[in-house]
């Protein structure tokens, strides 16, 4: 029987994508445990998953990167993902043609215009070794992690950071080439602020939500943290009036046009968003914590996210932990595995052995991933 509650990929199909010529699998079970070697394709088999919702993936690359090594010179890649979802079964397809950065994508075999859409059917979560890097590199990196986790509460809060984006991309170019089209710059500047106003406003709603649940201490042993935003446009919002907002943004990209012109971008717009996080209870700035401390704080964030979307939407997320296991001791190695079996959602793991995934033994799916497939582990150990 349909469970109307849950979101679960129950088929995964993959044609020339990265290491993959071919793949057609099926996924039993709510936990898969997927172990092998470095350079099997365990990243790669997670990566095509998060190209079927919004964006670019969990490693954020170019569509020709995708194609597979070798693959025909007329050959594109290729990823469709057959879903039980909460409205009823999806097919969701993704892929492009061969050299093309364009991806197109289907739903139940129709092209769809939007990404949105797919917003509206399925949200993902993901965390990668590459992702521990948050607290150290660039804004840029902390407001995408942020961004996929209002769109997995929000769904049309793509489409906002998309107008924006297109807006200000437009308008950037008018400024380099010289060309000072009042009309025109006046009407990207409009569409700018408009969207980077109801941008921040949702991550605002979301980082409020989200400390929230964290604060509620749904997240079992893994430690709370306090998120917050840095963005001029957020603590205008804490002040004053949407539409005072977007007027005043609007006045000031007017004002900023030479001198962002100079600059060769926009100094203001939802583009200027970071992200601080916080461990608790003593308030240290993320950046100043231990490597593991790190991870425990991310998972901490992916697992009260996925609860809050799980009652603000009425499914979970899909959740894609790739070496989600390193750098965490036994104790939070086992309370995450608890804490993934009490959700209500699909979880896909990875890791180099299988062995440190045994307390899920008559849980989990457990599958070896060898060059260019997956076979199932039928020796693993039952735990003592």
């Amino acid at each position: 029987m349909h469970d109307t509650s849950r979101l679960r990929l129950h088929r995964l199909l993959l044609q020339d994508f990265r290491s993959y010529a071919t793949l057609d699998y099926s996924f039993c079970d709510s936990i898969i445990v997927v172990a092998g070697a470095n350079g099997t394709g365990k990243t790669n088999l997670l990566e095509a998953i998060s190209l079927l919702s919004p964006g670019r993936g969990l490693r954020a690359a170019k569509g020709h990167e995708l194609v597979r090594h070798g693959s025909a010179a007329n050959q594109g890649w290729f990823v469709a993902g057959h879903f039980e979802a909460p409205a009823g079964p999806v097919t969701i397809g993704s892929g492009a043609e061969a050299g093309s950065d364009r991806r197109q994508f289907r739903l139940d075999g129709q092209t769809i215009r939007s990404q949105s859409e797919l917003s509206r059917r399925l949200a993902l979560l993901w965390l990668t070794p590459q992702m521990d890097r948050l607290f150290q590199e660039s804004a840029g990196g902390r407001r995408r992690f942020l961004d996929r986790l209002v769109w997995s509460l929000e769904p049309g809060h793509a489409r906002e950071v998309s107008a924006h984006d297109a807006a200000m991309t437009q308008r950037n170019r008018l400024l380099a080439e010289g060309r000072h089209e009042q009309r025109w710059l006046a009407a990207l500047e409009d569409t700018m602020a408009r969207h980077a106003v109801a941008a921040v406003a949702g991550r605002r709603a979301t980082v409020a939500r989200l400390n929230q649940t964290l604060e509620a201490g749904l997240v079992g042993h893994f430690p709370s943290a306090r998120l917050s935003l840095l963005c001029p446009i957020s603590d205008a919002l804490q002040e004053k009036p949407a539409l005072a907002v977007e007027e005043a943004l609007r006045s000031h990209l007017s004002a900023d046009r030479a001198r962002d012109a100079a600059a060769g971008g926009a100094r203001q717009g939802a583009h200027r968003t970071d992200l601080q996080m916080n461990l608790l209870p003593q308030g240290i700035p993320a950046a100043l914590c231990s490597t593991g401390e790190q991870k425990a704080l991310l998972v901490s964030i992916i697992l009260a996210q996925a609860a809050l979307v799980s009652a603000h939407r009425g499914f979970a997320p899909l959740l894609l932990l790739d070496e989600v296991a390193a750098h965490l001791d036994p104790g939070r190695r086992e309370a995450l595995f608890e804490g993934l079996a009490a959700l209500p959602a699909q979880c896909f793991l990875t890791g180099t052995e299988a062995a440190p995934f045994t307390p899920l033994h008559g849980r989990a799916q457990f599958l070896a991933a060898i060059p260019g497939g997956l076979v199932p582990i039928t020796d693993l150990p039952v735990p003592a």
